[in-house]
């Protein structure tokens, strides 16, 4: 069962996300609410929303193309997957997409890698020796397959 504690982590693990009382927002967008009941409203555009509402029956059509749904009618992963796609749908390209910058890491890390690197400044191998596994660790998006891939890159 999902809670309300790991609905807020989440959602402000995300770039430039705020919370007010219990609406999250990237850059003044809502994408979250937690309401009463432990029920959590999802902005997703419209396609994404009929894949939730195919995906959880349990869910149900809220005001203004909203989806709705008990926070215990999901797991964490499902949760993190929904609640990421509608902070991406609000978020500004230059949050969603990774820097040019970027482009010395490799694309092995995956994408939540590479944003997480990104937003932390971490964009060159050179900038990733300087740090360590658990630092690297610590940053929301990277995981130990991204740590083994990039650090197999530093050793070529």
């Amino acid at each position: 069962m999902t809670t309300p504690a790991q609905l807020r982590k989440f959602a402000r693990s995300l770039a430039e996300t705020h919370q007010q009382d219990n609406i999250f927002a990237v850059r003044d967008k809502r994408f979250a609410a937690l309401g009463g009941g432990n029920e959590v409203t999802l902005h997703l555009p419209a396609a994404d929303a009929e894949d939730f509402l195919a995906a959880h029956p349990a869910g149900r059509r809220g005001a203004r193309g909203t989806v709705r749904i008990g926070l215990a009618d999901l797991d964490g992963q499902q949760l993190n997957h929904w609640v990421w796609l509608a902070w991406r749908s609000c978020a500004p390209r230059e949050l969603t997409e990774p820097p040019a910058a970027a482009a010395d890491l490799p694309k092995a890390i995956g994408q939540p890698a590479t944003r997480a690197l990104a937003a932390a400044g971490i964009t060159t191998l050179a900038q990733v020796a300087g740090y360590t596994d658990a630092e690297l660790l610590a940053l929301h998006g990277v995981g130990p397959k991204a740590i083994g891939i990039l650090r197999a890159s530093l050793i070529r």
